[in-house]
């Protein structure tokens, strides 16, 4: 696994171990965190390997494959994540993203990796889309990431149809504990709840009226597993929840869940940023039986409660 100290990848690793699989992570840590797979340091069927990705994985993984076998199965998270630092420096975002995607492939195809599960993001729709938007869609990316996560897709795509087992799975806004709120990549969810648990103002960007569809991180888990245990065959598959809400609405719920007082207020809209964002998840049940479980409501009672308890060992 690729990005596995970071926050998605953490909880995918906890998973893949609870059912048994050993699992080897590479993360170079910049965005990921150790403290994250310390818990598994000491498990013989976890290996954990700091490096950029964007390195000849077979050298970096010999030792591992040695002692452990062949790698079966690559679930591919390792990527830079933000939106504006893509528009800051895109050959940097192209290496990071699309550079190491390509040699995730190069080594599966040399070593008869039976399928590569790509964290691609709804990103690659634009805005010029009917929302809730399915995997059929016009692609206008408006940002160099999105630009990046599609070619990976279709990188993707092209090694399934010469034999390699893959899927691209197209996340939309991804939350829960162990996103960092301090990030600079940290999502809009993190950042407000930290901000609502100091009883400081909540920034919105814009009038507040754009939409997302947030989909708490044990569903993204679930549907990563599915899609590791299944022979892609180079699709590409919406992960989200099919609902929506404002941004102006999530602050509310935000300050419900924590009890804060914090005001809310409001600045210029960020370059890049899609306005209104919705899965179709019809694709999703059908090719991964996925079947999103977490309401936001609870999803933000369970991040709260981390955060709050992360806030005081941090006292």
């Amino acid at each position: 696994m690729t990005g596995g100290a970071g926050f998605i990848g953490s909880h995918l690793v906890d998973h893949l171990l609870a059912e048994g699989h050993h699992v080897t992570v590479v993360d170079d840590l910049r965005t990921g965190s150790r403290d994250n797979v310390r818990p598994h340091a000491g498990n013989p069927a976890f290996t954990f390997i700091e490096a950029d990705v964007v390195q000849p994985l077979g050298a970096l993984l010999a030792d591992a494959v040695r002692a452990h076998g062949p790698v079966a199965r690559v679930a591919h998270l390792a990527a830079q994540i933000s939106v504006p630092r893509s528009l800051d420096d895109p050959l940097e975002d192209l290496r990071l993203n699309v550079g190491a995607t390509l040699e995730v492939l190069r080594f599966a195809k040399a070593t008869g990796v039976e399928q590569v599960v790509f964290s691609s993001s709804a990103a690659v729709y634009g805005d010029d889309v009917t929302q809730p938007v399915g995997e059929g869609a016009t692609l206008a990316p408006i940002s160099p990431y999105g630009v990046h996560k599609l070619a990976s897709e279709q990188h993707v795509r092209n090694h399934a149809r010469a034999g390699l087992g893959g899927t691209s799975l197209r996340f939309f806004n991804v939350y829960g504990p162990r996103q960092d709120p301090k990030s600079p990549y940290a999502g809009v969810i993190g950042l407000f709840l930290d901000r609502a648990l100091r009883g400081e103002p909540l920034t919105i960007f814009g009038d507040g009226q754009q939409t997302r569809d947030f989909v708490y991180v044990a569903d993204v888990v679930r549907a990563i597993a599915a899609a590791l245990g299944r022979p892609g065959r180079g699709e590409s598959v919406n992960v989200g929840t099919g609902s929506r809400i404002t941004v102006r609405e999530l602050a509310d719920g935000v300050l419900a869940a924590t009890g804060s007082a914090s005001a809310i207020a409001f600045g210029p809209a960020r370059e890049g940023e899609i306005v209104d964002s919705c899965a179709d998840i019809g694709r999703a049940r059908a090719v991964l039986s996925f079947e999103p479980r977490t309401e936001v409501a609870a999803g933000l009672a369970l991040t709260a409660s981390w955060l709050r308890a992360r806030l005081a060992g941090d006292r």
